[in-house]
């Protein structure tokens, strides 16, 4: 696998064992569609299992969507390091476990390590975590995260549109995180103000 970076940004995508797989894939297949934008994917045993139970993806097919893909163990690899230019990670979607571990430095797999990376070169990092309701030690975790520069981002669909379709919910959610890493959008939704009511 060539690391080698194509002019234009690096991305990695980190698909961690929370419910939402379908927020990760998408947002590879919304980085795909993208000029001059390199994508690194680390997905955990648990993010395949929820790939395989929400979207019934074959791996090979998720892996296919990504430029480099590495193994969750693989912590000896190019995403470890901070030598390694990157311009953003999106953990999509992050688990409490995957939170935790990130809010207290424990580098323990590719995920938290790259995360852990990310902070410390002051990089650009976004967690969509998925849980509810949330205990006091989510919160914190999210606090400490927030504290050290990263970006706490539940995938919390936004009605003001009118969905129609969940497909409709998950692009919109994945289009406010591609704003977030400074990536244009061609055809981003984006609100207009209040209509007037008659």
């Amino acid at each position: 696998m060539s690391t080698a970076a194509p002019p234009g940004k690096r991305i990695i995508v980190a698909i961690s064992g929370a419910s939402g797989a379908v927020y990760g894939v998408r947002l590879l297949q919304s980085l795909r569609g993208l000029a001059d934008v390199q994508t690194h994917l680390v997905v955990s045993d648990a993010g395949w299992l929820n790939v395989q139970q929400e979207l019934a993806k074959p791996r090979a097919e998720v892996e296919a969507l990504a430029d480099v893909v590495y193994p969750v163990r693989d912590i000896g690899s190019a995403i470890a390091s901070g030598s390694f230019r990157c311009d953003g990670m999106v953990i999509a979607p992050c688990s409490m476990r995957t939170l935790a571990a990130v809010a207290l430095g424990l580098s323990d797999n590719l995920i938290t390590r790259a995360a852990d990376v990310m902070l410390k070169e002051r990089r650009k990092l976004v967690l969509m975590v998925r849980e509810t309701p949330l205990n006091l030690a989510h919160l914190r975790n999210m606090t400490s995260v927030t504290e050290m520069g990263g970006i706490i981002f539940p995938p919390v669909p936004g009605f003001y549109q009118r969905p129609q379709t969940i497909d409709e919910m998950v692009d919109h959610t994945v289009s406010r995180v591609l704003d977030l890493l400074d990536l244009p959008q061609a055809d981003a939704s984006r609100w207009g103000g209040l209509q007037a009511i008659s």
